[in-house]
């Protein structure tokens, strides 16, 4: 689950992470409310208006802007809610700005110069080890960074039995050139950022920039938090955030269904019962000259009400072209799920795609005769390259 930048500097804010404070508005009027109230508590006279839509780079598309005094402020806001913001990481059509954070102002002038750095805690997939990312080049995308100047990219990876140590917390300060009062904060930085990340049961928390102010402060700038769902049981008050309007409408539906399922690019829809048959399904799907316009598994549970409610979503996708329903019966058997597909055939009414449906397992031979008996534009297949076949033939 993704969380907007108020909701990641709020879990940062709770182990001990210095951030730049800020406050939420809807409207632009709550904006001048906000900034009045971070004024009288931070003292700021400028501010940073920032959109709160689950995407990066949105500098880059006017997400975010300065307000050089509370009369600029509601000007600035009003320019940002409600924009359809593009970013390199969103779609085309980019994502509606709902709300905007009004941050205070931490590039106040100083006797030191002001420092961004880059950092993120996240699983390093090869090892299956925590690591801890870092550079010296904050504020511009890490992906530039680490194809230009690879070498000003440094990890840090966490033995799990031991934790993150004090020296591997001096040793990114080392890294980063610090020194002094800046070089003794940032050790306290990376280790509550290392607990926010396991203490929320987190799989991502990027941090960019993380910035060494004027007065040698090291805080959060920017909070970009990914949790772990299968880890929101145990965290209420994170679950509570969930922002559904910045998720894909269809995924959320076939999530409240109980149907895990992800949209794709492709022609060739999918419903299968199981993630492993899932990929393999795409995969076949893939080698028979089609792509694949979706992930759905609809679990061991395939019954009637479910296929119809998997078609209802499939279908909602302009670009597919048939349908590939693959199941293997294991869990349930064949025929039910047969009898499921036939039922909600018969109550969805026209169906103007052509529907492939591979059962193997349990009654598969029961299953097939099911569905040739029905009378529908059903075509049944038992093995795999039979459904293959037919999806090359029919797309």
């Amino acid at each position: 689950m993704n969380l907007h930048e108020f909701q990641g500097k709020q879990i940062l804010a709770s182990y001990g992470v210095r951030i730049q404070r800020g406050k939420v508005a809807q409207t632009s009027k709550g904006a001048v409310d906000a900034a009045e109230q971070l004024t009288e508590e931070t003292g700021t006279s400028w501010y940073v208006v920032k959109a709160q839509v689950h995407a990066g780079g949105r500098g880059k598309g006017g997400g975010v802007k300065l307000a050089k005094g509370i009369d600029k402020v509601e000007g600035v806001s009003d320019s940002i809610l409600g924009m359809q913001l593009v970013t390199p990481q969103t779609s085309v059509e980019g994502k509606k700005v709902h709300q905007v954070l009004i941050a205070e102002d931490v590039y106040y002038p100083g006797e030191n110069k002001t420092c961004e750095f880059y950092m993120s805690v996240l699983l390093n997939r090869s090892s299956g080890r925590n690591m801890i990312m870092y550079s010296t080049e904050g504020g511009i995308d890490i992906e530039t960074v680490a194809e230009k100047t690879p070498h000003l990219i440094f990890t840090e990876e966490i033995d799990p039995k031991v934790g993150l140590t004090d020296f591997q917390a001096r040793k990114v300060a080392f890294n980063l050139g610090l020194s002094g009062a800046a070089f003794k904060d940032m050790i306290k930085f990376v280790s509550a950022l290392y607990s926010a990340y396991e203490g929320s049961d987190a799989s991502l928390f990027e941090i960019n920039p993380v910035l060494k102010t004027s007065d040698n402060k090291i805080l959060a700038v920017d909070a970009k938090v990914t949790i772990d769902d299968n880890a929101l049981y145990r965290h209420k008050e994170i679950a509570v955030m969930r922002d559904t309007r910045e998720e894909d409408a269809t995924e959320v539906e076939a999530g409240e269904a109980g149907l895990n399922f992800v949209k794709l690019d492709g022609n060739v829809g999918c419903m299968v019962n199981g993630a492993g048959l899932a990929m393999a399904t795409m995969d076949i799907i893939k080698m028979a000259g089609g792509n694949p316009a979706n992930f759905l598994d609809v679990g061991g549970t395939a019954d009637a009400a479910r296929v119809e409610q998997a078609f209802r979503i499939i279908l909602r996708d302009g670009n597919v072209k048939a349908i590939l329903v693959n199941i293997f019966g294991g869990i349930v058997r064949c025929d039910r799920v047969a009898q499921g597909v036939v039922d909600a055939y018969k109550n969805m009414g026209n169906i103007h795609v052509p529907i492939i449906v591979r059962l193997q397992g349990t009654n598969a031979e029961e299953a097939k005769k099911l569905i040739d008996e029905s009378g529908l534009e059903v075509h049944s297949a038992i093995a795999l390259q039979e459904a293959a076949d037919l999806v090359q033939e029919l797309v």
